[in-house]
């Protein structure tokens, strides 16, 4: 695996807890700290991209063209209103993806091999943004990654979807994969009102120790708006509690990066 850049790839089996958010603050706020950063959207449904404004008419060329050879990553590539960060959209198309390319032997390496390119080792970071299950394309975004960055929210099932997305990481380590590792766990949807919210916390850290982010990603009406104004919730209100959590986070995440090239 080359180390010129940085792949995350973004993931949990479970929908709703702010998996997209994450992909697209982080994103942002890594971008607004300098650094070059591509969304590689991987989700059928698109949230990403709409959420950060690309609109559905504009995605000319998306991920599904580059998973299936008619693009490369140079041409899917599309700005952002962020400086600094650039998207792959997401069509409706990759619904077919997984059925057209069944039978193909490197059909858990397109997305690998797209990201060898000379035009995605411009980025310093890349970030994948998988569908809320484990299929083809989270198979391919978990093949091409040197990480995976779970958003886990606070709420009682948390632990036994963690553990079930654990036991996925170590079979995509087993067959197609062995250099990934687990990025952090990000706990999102954070209500400090909240006694059951407060025990998974404690729950998640017991567990996880150190993987776990300091930064909690709290419940936050501004942040939940955003995406429909097609902006992410740093621009949509960078004051809100959930704006400054992401800067925080992406602070961490640039943090690890540093003591790991250190270690």
């Amino acid at each position: 695996m080359f180390e010129k850049n940085r792949i995350i790839t973004i993931a949990n089996q479970k929908g709703g807890v702010g998996k997209t958010t994450t992909a697209i603050n982080l994103a942002t706020a890594l971008a607004a700290i300098g650094e070059r950063v591509l969304i590689v959207d991987l989700d059928p449904q698109g949230n990403a991209s709409t959420g950060l404004g690309i609109d559905r008419k504009d995605r000319k060329l998306s991920s599904y063209d580059v998973l299936v050879g008619e693009a490369d990553i140079g041409q899917a590539v599309v700005e952002t209103a962020v400086p600094n960060l650039f998207i792959i959209p997401s069509t409706m198309d990759l619904l077919g993806f997984e059925m057209e390319i069944s039978q193909a032997s490197d059909r858990a390496f397109r997305l690998r091999r797209a990201l060898a390119s000379d035009d995605a080792l411009s980025f310093s970071y890349i970030l994948v943004d998988c569908p809320p299950s484990f299929n083809l394309l989270t198979m391919n975004a978990m093949a091409a990654a040197h990480s995976v960055l779970v958003p886990l929210q606070c709420e009682f099932f948390a632990l036994e979807g963690l553990s079930q997305l654990l036991e996925t990481v170590d079979q995509v380590r087993q067959t197609v994969n062995p250099s990934l590792d687990i990025q952090g766990i990000v706990l999102t949807m954070f209500d400090a009102r909240n006694n059951l919210a407060q025990q998974v916390v404690s729950d998640v850290r017991t567990y996880l120790g150190d993987k776990v982010y300091h930064t909690l990603i709290p419940r936050n009406v501004r942040v939940s708006e955003a995406p429909s104004y097609g902006k992410p919730a740093i621009l949509y209100d960078l004051k809100c509690a959930g704006s400054q959590a992401y800067l925080q986070l992406a602070s961490e995440v640039i943090q690890r990066e540093r003591r790991r090239k250190a270690a």
